[in-house]
């Protein structure tokens, strides 16, 4: 699980309680962005934007037992995060998305090709949900990652 707070002002207390969710489900709990909120709420480690993947490198010689990832939204920067340190990537976007922050779809042959091409573990991201999320087992990715198109729609 990755936590992006955004700048909240709760943040350490989110992160704290997820801290202890993700315990007693036995998944990892990964801080956006905020080695030090990471440090505060005894996180498993960083998620990197693709901007910040140069960071990757000191924080595993800092803090060795985390786990870094990073943003890419390109083959360049999956590699560039990847020979930075980043033990995987997060690329984006797989689908259309209705996030913010999302580009242009790269579409299931594009994120295969790029999974096949990076170096590394390649997570996907962007725009999966349980009706597309299928097209993507012969991706070559590692993982897929959602924000909300996992879970149950209610009625």
């Amino acid at each position: 699980m990755v936590y992006r707070t955004f700048g909240a002002a709760d943040s350490l207390r989110v992160a704290r309680t997820l801290r202890q969710v993700t315990r007693s489900l036995g998944l990892a709990l990964l801080i956006g962005a905020d080695p030090a909120l990471a440090r505060a709420c005894d996180a498993d480690g960083v998620h990197l934007p693709e901007g910040r993947a140069h960071l990757a490198d000191r924080l595993t010689q800092a803090h060795p037992h985390w786990r870094i990832t990073a943003a890419a939204h390109s083959l360049r920067a999956a590699r560039r995060g990847l020979a930075l340190g980043a033990e995987a990537v997060v690329v984006s976007a797989v689908f259309p998305s209705r996030s913010p922050s999302a580009g242009a779809p790269l579409g299931p042959l594009r994120l295969a090709t790029l999974a096949r091409a990076a170096g590394g573990p390649v997570y996907a991201l962007g725009g999966i949900n349980t009706k597309n999320a299928r097209r993507l087992l012969a991706s070559g990715v590692v993982g897929l990652a959602a924000v909300d198109g996992l879970a149950p729609r209610e009625p």
